[in-house]
């Protein structure tokens, strides 16, 4: 078959290292992709139909393609916002194709499988158009998917994973404006992810941790307009405390903790060699606040977590928004003996380790 003919793309799911709950306050995060992944092969077809087979989720689509913008028919549409934010941008195509996307990203967990597969099939329409620049960059795709994903339907999202999944490896993530994003050459050993197979609503969470951190914040500059998130101190949130309910303040408190949290993984993930002790170390504060402050854990999680630790992991933490879906745990020596535990007490475990991003194959 005629590569013009045959498209392949594929894209990793994630994990957020540090910084979670950190992105959409315009705070730093460090997210590495991992090596489980979902990839669309598309075939070119006569017409201007798009039909587009998922048949891990046992679901399937089809999209007519009129060159007009697509009125969505359903919440998170996004195969069809992908399609408008492209033609926004000048991408048209002339004939449909027939798509068949797989991966083994566990799905709703924290691990960016809608990302990625966003991520997947934006690169693919930019691959297939007739017209449009085809020459953008990985990280381009990512920042178009957010807007497809996000901005599109007003959801309440950062981006940190759109560009996560679409640039690979392990990145320092700024997202003070204008956004800075720096690939880190750390290689850190293997992780071992545990799906909890809980189903999390990231919505409700959100609504829980974004929603009382802006409060909180916007409550404070009412009376001193320069401080923000990023350089906000524990001593003078204590300042406020009175203005601030105690939801508020405890979900500050996290906020600010994790911040420093991130901002020492940076420079340990910078050196020559990792401590790969300090790197559980790490894991591990980053979990207690994410539990105790932001209040984002499970029974399983935690069970999960402890169990990792006690069979020998250096660290480990939730993935994702919490609520249910994924943790992991850094067990560079003895992943196998890890990922046992964690099946062992429920979960659903794999040995992951860092990858590269959106790839055309």
């Amino acid at each position: 078959m005629d590569k013009g003919e045959r498209i392949i793309v594929s894209a990793p799911g994630r994990i957020c290292l540090f910084g979670e709950h950190q992105d959409y306050l315009g705070l730093p995060v460090i997210p590495m992709a991992i090596n489980l992944r979902i990839q669309i092969e598309a075939t070119k077809r006569s017409d201007n139909i798009f039909s587009i087979e998922l048949p891990d989720i046992m679901a399937s689509e089809e999209i007519v393609y009129t060159q007009s913008q697509f009125v969505y028919s359903k919440k998170r549409d996004y195969f069809k916002s992908i399609f408008n934010v492209l033609m926004k941008r000048g991408y048209n195509w002339e004939h449909g194709w027939n798509c068949v996307i797989r991966g083994n990203i566990p799905i709703n967990s924290g691990t960016s499988s809608s990302s990625a597969l966003n991520n997947v099939w934006c690169k693919f329409l930019v691959e297939a158009s007739q017209e449009g620049n085809k020459n953008i960059s990985n990280q381009e795709i990512g920042m178009i998917s957010y807007e497809a994903e996000v901005l599109e339907f007003n959801e309440a999202g950062g981006m940190m994973d759109q560009l996560s999944t679409a640039i690979g490896s392990i990145n320092f993530m700024d997202f003070t404006q204008p956004i800075t994003i720096s690939r880190l050459s750390a290689q850190p050993g293997a992780f071992v992810l545990g799906d909890t197979q809980e189903p999390k609503d990231t919505e409700k969470i959100l609504s829980e941790t974004k929603a009382p951190a802006i409060k909180a914040m916007t409550t404070i500059q009412t009376l001193n307009s320069s401080v923000y998130f990023r350089n906000i101190s524990i001593n003078e949130l204590y300042n406020y405390r009175d203005l601030l309910s105690e939801h508020e303040l405890q979900v500050m408190k996290g906020v600010i903790y994790n911040r420093e949290i991130t901002s020492k993984a940076l420079k340990l993930l910078q050196a020559q060699s990792i401590n790969h002790t300090e790197l559980g170390n790490l894991l591990n504060q980053h979990q207690l606040y994410l539990r105790e402050n932001l209040g984002i854990s499970t029974p399983k999680i935690d069970n999960m977590i402890q169990a990792s630790l006690q069979s020998g992991a250096l660290g480990a933490k939730i993935n994702g928004s919490g609520g249910g879906g994924c943790m992991f745990a850094y067990a560079p020596e003895n992943p196998e003996e890890v990922a046992k535990s964690i099946v062992k007490a429920g979960g659903e475990a794999y040995i992951i380790r860092i990858d590269e991003g959106l790839l055309t194959l």
